[in-house]
């Protein structure tokens, strides 16, 4: 038995075997830090994927929603050059990381009321228990009488009793976007209800300006759209946050799609810890649709849901200066269907 141990440890330990072995060793160490690479490039990919919802290969089925909380902005130059080609005017030199040196002009935010700001009901069919449960938590809640459009028998309009909450955080929200931006609110609630509504929540006169249904516009696949044309033809410096996407349908790389609010969600963190840092962010854009297009991938979203490239490239969404390299794409999608 020692004679045969001896004799394998003697073939072990030949000079051929020794080769051998080293040979062996080094593909596995070779193969090993490939798999090291190949795990840190598919964490990578994953990151991307979670920040910036799906490629382009792999068309996302919804919208890519705001998170819980907020992660820092990297934005990258190749995202931009490779999506959209921006052109940048001759007098206008950008300082470091990009930021204009010259002043920007004001961003223009616009906001939705229901379920972005606050979420409302009819008085009467609100169970006692969702009052209680949301002052037990916190969460503010007023009643509110509002004309409705139906007539009295005596003709007299008929007044509604709705119990509106507020989305934690509201007043402190329009308070600091104020300091950086032009607010503007823009709901296709009617008038006869919206405006008590926003008399109780901005008393500090934060909106610029207020719009209501009769603002918006009707198209071939949705009713009561909100074109931003109507406050400005330059779209570089505007953005809209909706929790209905196809508010926005005419402006795609405009628009904010924010998880909607409900009574059930008193401790609701969008408007400061999510909503607040990302329009901070856009503040410092010379141009704010190449950083929403990156993160929200909204064009692909509305095709995803029936609407036509054709039809959001009709709709005049692509103002110079972006010359958009986009929509090449979505035509060749558009043709392969």
């Amino acid at each position: 038995m020692a004679q045969q141990l001896t004799q394998a440890a003697e073939v072990l330990t030949t000079p051929k075997s020794v080769q051998v072995w080293k040979a062996l060793m080094n593909w596995l160490t070779f193969f090993f830090q490939i798999f090291i690479h190949f795990a840190h490039f598919l964490s990578y990919v994953g990151l991307r994927h979670t920040l910036l919802s799906s490629s382009s290969s792999s068309p996302p089925s919804s919208y890519k929603s705001l998170p819980v909380v907020e992660v820092p902005f990297r934005e990258s130059p190749s995202s931009v050059t490779t999506t959209t080609d921006v052109r940048v005017d001759e007098d206008v030199s950008d300082g470091v990381d990009g930021v204009v040196d010259r002043p920007l002009k004001r961003l223009t935010v616009v906001l939705d009321l229901d379920e972005t700001l606050v979420c409302s009901y009819e008085t009467s069919s609100l169970p006692d228990h969702v009052r209680s449960q949301a002052t037990e938590a916190g969460l503010k809640w007023f009643d509110l009488e509002c004309l409705s459009v139906d007539k009295e028998s005596d003709g007299k309009p008929k007044v509604n009793h709705v119990t509106v909450f507020e989305r934690p955080g509201l007043h402190e929200f329009l308070k600091q976007i104020g300091e950086f931006a032009d607010l503007v609110l823009f709901t296709a609630g009617l008038e006869g209800y919206a405006r008590p509504l926003v008399d109780r929540i901005d008393v500090e006169n934060c909106f610029s300006r207020r719009l209501y249904r009769p603002s918006t516009v009707s198209t071939e696949y949705r009713e009561h759209v909100k074109d931003l044309s109507c406050l400005s033809e330059d779209l570089c410096r505007i953005v809209i946050v909706d929790n209905n996407p196809f508010s926005f349908l005419l402006q795609p790389l405009n628009g904010i799609p924010c998880i909607p609010f409900a009574a059930g969600s008193p401790f609701d963190e969008q408007l400061l810890d999510v909503l607040l840092p990302l329009l901070k962010h856009l503040s410092l854009q010379k141009d704010v649709r190449p950083v929403l297009y990156e993160r929200f991938h909204m064009p692909e979203w509305f095709q995803m849901h029936g609407i036509p490239a054709t039809v959001i490239a009709a709709a005049k969404l692509f103002f110079s200066p972006i010359k958009v390299v986009l929509y090449s794409g979505l035509e060749q999608v558009q043709e392969g269907q």
